[in-house]
C-alpha cells in the first residue's frame, strides 16, 4: 500500500508517502515540487525532498511522484533514471473546469519523456472551497488512455500489466461541462455540510433563479429532509415570486416557511425616521430589506443549527451587486464561484434531467425586488457583457485596453472593473463557497483592499 501523509524529518515537515508492506513502513518518498501559486501554499509548510522511490512488485519496477511533481520534468525523469517502469501519481488536484484535459495533456507529456506508462491517482471530496473530482486514469507508453474512473465518486479498480504496459479497460465518459460544474457544486456542498457536522442548511428562496438553483442543488446533495427554504416577501415581492417559490418548495419535499418583512422593515423605518427624515428612499432602504432576511435566516441558524447557505453568484460578488449582512449573511457560498450566465446554463441543465425549476424564473428578467419595478440591469450591464468583461479581467489578468480591444464598450468596461476593484472589502467578508473556475474569489486571487491605486482607462 502507498499512503499520502504529511512527515516530519530533521526539524522538517514534508509532503509524503510512504510504502507500507509486511507490516511496516519500507520506505518514504518526499515530494520535489512545491506549488505555491493559486490554492497552493505548499512553501509555507514543507521542504523539498531530493530522493526518489522506486520498488518492485511482481516484478515491476514502481516510481513515485507526488501531485505537482508530475506536473513539471525532473521529478518523473529521476524516477526513469532510477529504474522505474511505471510512473504511480498521487495527487490531491483539486476540480475548476477544463482541468482534466489539462491533467490528461501533462501525463501524457510525462510519458512521451519517459518512455513509461503512467497512473495518476486523485482524491475525491469536498475540502472548503475546493472540490477534489477524482477521475482517476492510466496512459500507456504511447500516452493513450487506457483506463479512467467516474468523476467525483469514490471508486476501486485494479490496474492489470502485461508486457510492461496496461491493458485496456473501462474508460468513463467525460462530463460535459455543466454536468461536472453540477456535481463539483453538490459534492462541495455536500463534504461541508457533512465533515462539520451540520445537521442541515437553511436559505432564502426568492422566487429568482439564484435561490432556486442553490435550493435544488442542496436537495441533490443533502436530500430534502435536511433542507429548509424560506420566503420573506416584502411590499416589493411579485406575486409570481411568491408562487413559483411555494411551487419549488412543495415539488421538492422540502421543510417550507413564510415570514413576511413588512412589520419588522416599518420597526425599522420608525426607529431611523429622525435620522432619515426629508431624505429619498435609496440604497439604505432597499439593504435594509435584505438586512432583516439575514437577520431572520441566522436566527432560525442558531435555533435550529442548520448553516445558512447564500444564493449570491459570482456576477453579483465581483461587482459588489449584494448587501454586507444582508444577502452576504450565511456560512456556505453555493453559487460564488458562477458567474450568471453559467447560472442559467446550470438550470437549465437540472431542468433536463427532471424539470424542477419553473420555466418562469428562468424567463423572468432578474431582480432583487427590493424597489418598485426593479431589474438587475438597472444598475449593471447586461450579464453577457459583464461576465465576458469580469473573466477577462479576473481570471486572465487582461487590462482595461486589451478589454476594449476585444471589442467592448469603454464605458462597460470602465464601469465593471470600477466595481470589480471597488467592492473587493465586501468580497472578503464573504462565506466560503465551491470554486469551479481557475481562479475564485478566495485562495486565487489574493487582492488588497487599500492601496490608492486606480486602474487607468
Amino acid at each position: 500500500m502507498l499512503v499520502g501523509h504529511p512527515h516530519q524529518q530533521d526539524g522538517q515537515r514534508f509532503n509524503a508517502a510512504s510504502l507500507l508492506a509486511d507490516g511496516r513502513i519500507k520506505a518514504t518518498y518526499l515530494k520535489h515540487e512545491l506549488p505555491n501559486h493559486s490554492v497552493f501554499d505548499e512553501m509555507r509548510y514543507f521542504g523539498r525532498g531530493e530522493r526518489q522511490l522506486v520498488f518492485d512488485l511482481d516484478g515491476i519496477r514502481f516510481g513515485v511522484n507526488i501531485c505537482a511533481d508530475v506536473w513539471e520534468e525532473e521529478p518523473a525523469l529521476k524516477a526513469r533514471r532510477a529504474g522505474a517502469e511505471v510512473l504511480l501519481a498521487l495527487n490531491a488536484s483539486p476540480y475548476h473546469m477544463g482541468k482534466q484535459h489539462s491533467r490528461h495533456e501533462v501525463m501524457r507529456e510525462r510519458v512521451a519523456q519517459t518512455g513509461i506508462p503512467a497512473v495518476y491517482v486523485n482524491l475525491v471530496g469536498g475540502q472548503d472551497e475546493l472540490v477534489f473530482d477524482g477521475a482517476s486514469f492510466v496512459v500507456d507508453s504511447e500516452g493513450k488512455l487506457t483506463q479512467q474512473l467516474p468523476a467525483f465518486e469514490e471508486k476501486l479498480a485494479y490496474i492489470e500489466i502485461a508486457g510492461g504496459q496496461p491493458l485496456p479497460a473501462e474508460v468513463c465518459a467525460e462530463m460535459e461541462l455543466e454536468q461536472s460544474v453540477y456535481q463539483a457544486l453538490c459534492l462541495g456542498v455536500r463534504d461541508y455540510i457533512t465533515k462539520n457536522g451540520f445537521p442541515g442548511v437553511v436559505l432564502g428562496l426568492s422566487g429568482g433563479i439564484d435561490s432556486a438553483l442553490t435550493l435544488v442543488i442542496a436537495v441533490d446533495a443533502l436530500g430534502a429532509e435536511k433542507v429548509r427554504a424560506v420566503m420573506m416577501p416584502s411590499p416589493y415581492t411579485a406575486g409570481i415570486s411568491l408562487e413559483d417559490a411555494r411551487s419549488m418548495a412543495q415539488g421538492l419535499g422540502v421543510q417550507y416557511s413564510e415570514i413576511a418583512i413588512e412589520p419588522t422593515y416599518e420597526s425599522f423605518m420608525q426607529a431611523l425616521s429622525t435620522d432619515f427624515a426629508g431624505l429619498p428612499f435609496n440604497l439604505a432602504e432597499e439593504n435594509l430589506q435584505a438586512r432583516i432576511r439575514g437577520s431572520l435566516l441566522m436566527a432560525l441558524s442558531n435555533k435550529f443549527g442548520s448553516i445558512v447557505l447564500t444564493t449570491g453568484n459570482k456576477s453579483e460578488m465581483g461587482v459588489g451587486y449584494s448587501t454586507l449582512y444582508g444577502d452576504m449573511a450565511g456560512g456556505f457560498a453555493v453559487l460564488k464561484d458562477v458567474p450568471k450566465t453559467l447560472v442559467y446554463r446550470l438550470a437549465d441543465y437540472r431542468n433536463r434531467i427532471s424539470p424542477i425549476i419553473p420555466q418562469r424564473i428562468i424567463d423572468r428578467p432578474p431582480s432583487a425586488e427590493l424597489r418598485d419595478n426593479q431589474t438587475d440591469q438597472d444598475s449593471l450591464p447586461p450579464y453577457e457583457i459583464l461576465d465576458a468583461i469580469m473573466e477577462l479581467y479576473v481570471e486572465h489578468d487582461a487590462s482595461p485596453v486589451e478589454i476594449m480591444g476585444m471589442g467592448y464598450l469603454e464605458s462597460d468596461v470602465r464601469r465593471v472593473i470600477t466595481l470589480i476593484d471597488r467592492n473587493e472589502y465586501k468580497r472578503r467578508q464573504a462565506p466560503v463557497g465551491v470554486r469551479i473556475t481557475h481562479r475564485g474569489f478566495g485562495k486565487d486571487r489574493r487582492y488588497p483592499i487599500t492601496s490608492g491605486y486606480r486602474t487607468k482607462f
